[in-house]
């Protein structure tokens, strides 16, 4: 997997300040997306061992409240594979920190609602993940009011209640 930026102190995606990584590669190619660069699986650099002790290390302070994962497309197959490895090791060595993730697929009960977008790493990467804005953006319900998503079919989802109870619980309405 290639990321595309990392941002240490990010307040636009997810509450309280907190380190964002952008990964390369994305199918879903939404009209006037923010980060259409990052839609080629090779752009930016390799993410490695090193790249994951930077990120724990950017994690590490008390003022940061967690971990943003965005596009690209974190859940493309090929992304979640290189993804859950380093989610366990960030919820195992930072058990307080929060992670959201920002997917333009559809969660349905657990799984997402593209087949094709499910893969033997997605049942336990979700299961690492604390809130999931989900839904492609779609440029004509674009709205600036909305917090934390980009037009208003996207969902804020708490994740964990979610997967406990079986029926989608949103974190903000």
């Amino acid at each position: 997997m290639n990321y595309a930026e990392i941002k240490k102190t990010d307040i636009a995606n997810g509450e309280g300040v907190r380190v964002s990584l952008f990964v390369s590669g994305c199918t879903h190619r939404c009209k006037n997306c923010f980060n259409a660069i990052a839609w080629d699986f090779q752009y930016g650099k390799p993410f490695t061992k090193e790249t994951e002790d930077e990120l724990l290390e950017a994690l590490a302070p008390a003022y940061i409240a967690g971990l943003s994962l965005l596009g690209g497309e974190p859940m493309e197959p090929c992304n979640q594979r290189a993804l859950l490895p380093f989610l366990k090791r960030v919820k195992r060595e930072l058990p307080h920190k929060n992670i959201w993730c920002y997917t333009g697929n559809t969660l349905e009960g657990g799984a997402f609602k593209e087949k094709d977008k499910n893969c033997e790493a997605t049942a336990e990467l979700l299961s690492c993940i604390d809130v999931l804005v989900d839904g492609l953006f779609l440029e004509e319900l674009k709205d600036i009011r909305l917090k934390f998503r980009g037009s208003s079919n996207q969902r804020v989802i708490d994740l964990q209640k979610t997967l406990q109870t079986g029926k989608t619980v949103l974190y903000l309405e």
